[in-house]
């Protein structure tokens, strides 16, 4: 669960960011604030500017301009009418995790722990002991002394994070840190990385591809899309409200993008979707797996959207089936074991879905997101 109480404004004494790269085809242009104990999950589309962002951030690639201050340290600052200003990565006092790892194999995981510490003064014998006490907070003291290159993929990403806490960083930036590892891995280190954040007195970013990580882990959640910030909000409100398609499918909506004239939703493959709310113009609706109801025979009841499609996969989640079928390009249904079992759902069977026009949630018209939906201001999910 997030900690108390998020910051959401500026503070003096936290993260204050305006990013702005520029590249051939892309600019990358983000104003982020990070309290101190705050941890801020960024979230996008491939190409969106994630890596980019933190690779700035940790003074990896030079700003176009903007500025990058901590309390009231400025690390860079590429303003045209004032002289550069621009700190070094080992003086800005971050810590990163990238998703390569990047662990010297030749060293031993206490000496990869250890070498932050080293490179910045610190004694061999103190960096040791720091070293060895993050890992025994991790739960890896046993491997300090194994090749980084014998360690498994659970194993390195602890000794990883662990390296990166060494150096008591202010910023700690985590890239995909759970990407690589299978689920029950993942599962044990989201729980371990989550109680060292809530005792974390720095920032935290953390980039991520996976709901989980980001609603289970993070204060606020900052979606970016085309290099910019789409949304920012708690994790309930962005679940609840996503104004991306990306998200919305990142939280396991279904969407679908068409034409709107007043409540009905003219569809790519020619057919209409029937929502409740009066909207004109490019959309993106969204709909709840849990709103689709599956059957064998074509639905009698009160639904006004239905269509024909094939079970392409049927996976067990905790209390339900989520089935995914062949028709809009996708649809996801989550039904009961019990309705499983009875339909029959197997790869492959053909079956009815239907989902009530009260289910259906129109993004750009008014009263369904903060997004204004009248004149230039309408837009729909990107």
């Amino acid at each position: 669960m997030a900690r108390s109480a998020p910051v959401t404004g500026p503070r003096e004494d936290g993260l204050d960011a305006r990013v702005v790269v520029r590249r051939p085809g892309h600019t990358l242009d983000v104003h982020l604030t990070v309290a101190p104990g705050e941890t801020v999950a960024v979230v996008g589309p491939n190409g969106s500017g994630k890596t980019t962002l933190l690779r700035a951030l940790a003074g990896l690639v030079p700003l176009s301009a903007g500025h990058v201050r901590y309390g009231d340290s400025v690390w860079e600052a590429a303003d045209p009418d004032r002289p550069r200003e621009r700190r070094t990565v080992q003086e800005r006092r971050v810590g990163v995790v990238f998703q390569s790892l990047l662990l010297f194999p030749h060293l031993s995981a206490r000496d990869n722990v250890a070498y932050g510490p080293r490179s910045r003064g610190t004694t061999r014998t103190e960096a040791r002991a720091r070293a060895q006490r993050l890992l025994e907070q991790l739960g890896v003291a046993e491997l300090a002394d194994r090749r980084a290159s014998a360690l498994s993929g659970g194993q390195a990403q602890r000794v990883a994070i662990a390296r990166a806490l060494a150096t008591d960083p202010r910023l700690l930036m985590l890239d995909e840190p759970l990407a690589s590892l299978d689920v029950a891995v993942a599962m044990s280190l989201r729980i371990e990385l989550r109680r060292h954040l809530d005792t974390f007195p720095g920032a935290t970013l953390l980039v991520s591809h996976d709901a989980l990580d980001a609603l289970s882990l993070a204060d606020r959640v900052v979606v970016l899309q085309d290099g910019r910030v789409a949304q920012d909000g708690t994790p309930d409100e962005v679940a609840r409200q996503p104004r991306t398609a990306h998200v919305a499918r990142l939280v396991g909506l279904n969407v679908l993008h068409g034409a709107s004239r007043g409540a009905l939703v003219d569809l790519p493959d020619g057919s209409t979707l029937v929502t409740t709310t009066a909207y004109d113009g490019p959309t993106d609706v969204t709909f709840s797996p849990a709103a689709v109801t599956l059957g064998v025979d074509p639905p009698t009841g009160s639904a006004r959207n239905h269509w024909q499609g094939r079970v392409v996969s049927v996976v067990p989640q905790g209390l339900a089936v989520r089935v995914h079928l062949d028709a809009l390009g996708g649809l996801i249904a989550d039904v009961t074991v019990e309705s499983a079992t009875a339909l029959g759902l197997v790869p492959g069977r053909v079956v009815h879905a239907s989902v009530k026009a009260t289910d259906v949630v129109v993004h750009g018209a008014p009263g369904t997101t903060p997004r204004e939906a009248s004149g230039t201001d309408t837009a729909p999910l990107a």
